[in-house]
């Protein structure tokens, strides 16, 4: 199973609370946790893109670098790790995309891959003018098939004259051509699962509830349907937060704190952003469930909390998900929680046994 690092591009990571480590993003701490992960056998790092915050008490996600300028430096300061940048497609046209993974690919050859998202927070494009209007919610999908038409087009052939709804190409020109840039989508919708299965390399999901590490079996379910009917070979990524301490007792501890000091204000900027594009679609998408009441204090995703022991066998668990091809991992506290890994968890995995530091 694959293991991967999902950088804290935006400030505080993912845990959206007063009593959680309070930092802001830069290089160099996301340097210093990429180089770490690689010596300990991380497959990938990914970062995120997010273009407007949810303020509160903690600013939360106020504060962000940008996703494929940092990948680029990151690129350039390791050597065997996968680095995956994400393309907030409605801001940046395919064709300057497939140049800037013609870039990347030239500091890391073969080791870029590129995480498509639609858009789906409004502030984020309204406050540039660059929001499609509420048909989007609806036509979402259609128009990233388009966008990956072209960017697919451009990357593997340097040419592309494709002619659509929403893109028009005119003998657009890429080259050199970067090497095998893997797609991830991370779309859990019937759309979404859809473009992934037709599109896409990889499926990004969210894990789901605490300690509760097969939760998110039916969306594998879901994308195995999805693949039938395109033939393609598409393995999914799971995202997890990982808080772990020498005793089950302590982990919990630090999980209840981090919950008891949620930011309520930033959550409800989340609930507020979440609604329209829940009605847009169905409700079995990752926006759904990053805006629910239950535990949204770290957007809902996949918990494991407990020893390193426990959270070792947890994570097996996940393994043996049939078409789950890896897990993708936040911590509350990330350096600490990638040498955590490294060092005692790791080890303790059937499923990463033949893994060395």
């Amino acid at each position: 199973m694959d293991v991967g690092v999902f950088i804290p591009i935006g400030n505080n990571g993912w845990l959206i609370s007063e009593t959680a480590p309070q930092y802001m993003p830069s290089f160099a701490l996301n340097k210093e946790i990429v180089q770490k992960a690689e010596s300990y056998g991380f497959d990938f790092a990914l970062s995120m893109i997010k273009l407007r915050g949810f303020g509160g008490k903690t600013g939360f996600w106020d504060h962000n670098l940008e996703s494929f300028t940092l990948m680029a430096g990151l690129a350039a300061v390791t050597s065997k790790i996968k680095i995956f940048a994400t393309a907030a497609t409605l801001t940046m046209p395919a064709p300057i995309v497939a140049r800037m993974a013609s870039t990347i690919d030239s500091i890391a050859p073969g080791r870029f891959g590129i995480n498509l998202i639609t858009g789906w927070q409004k502030a984020e494009y309204d406050q540039m003018g660059l929001w499609p209007g509420e048909s989007h919610y609806k036509d979402r999908y259609n128009y990233l098939a388009e966008y990956a038409t072209v960017l697919r087009e451009l990357m593997d052939t340097g040419v592309s004259d494709f002619k659509g709804k929403y893109l028009q190409m005119n003998d657009c020109r890429v080259s050199p051509q970067p090497h095998d840039v893997k797609l991830i989508c991370a779309g859990s919708s019937d759309e979404g699962l859809a473009f992934t299965a037709q599109y896409a390399d990889y499926s990004f999901a969210l894990g789901k509830g605490t300690n509760t590490p097969t939760a998110f079996a039916p969306v594998n379910d879901r994308l195995a349907a999805a693949k039938a009917k395109t033939g393609r070979d598409v393995g999914s990524y799971i995202l997890f937060m990982i808080i772990a301490d020498e005793t089950d007792e302590k982990a919990m501890a630090k999980w209840q704190l981090y919950r008891e000091g949620a930011d309520q204000e930033a959550l409800q900027w989340l609930t507020n952003q979440a609604a329209p594009n829940a009605q847009g679609g169905t409700s079995n998408t990752n926006t759904t469930q990053l805006a629910a009441p239950e535990s949204a204090v770290n957007l809902n995703m996949g918990t494991l909390v407990g020893s390193y022991q426990g959270v070792a066998a947890m994570l097996d668990e996940v393994a043996d998900v049939p078409d789950t091809a890896g897990v993708l991992l936040v911590f509350d506290d990330f350096v600490k929680g990638v040498e955590d890994f490294g060092t005692k968890i790791q080890p303790k995995m059937k499923s990463r046994a033949n893994v060395g530091g």
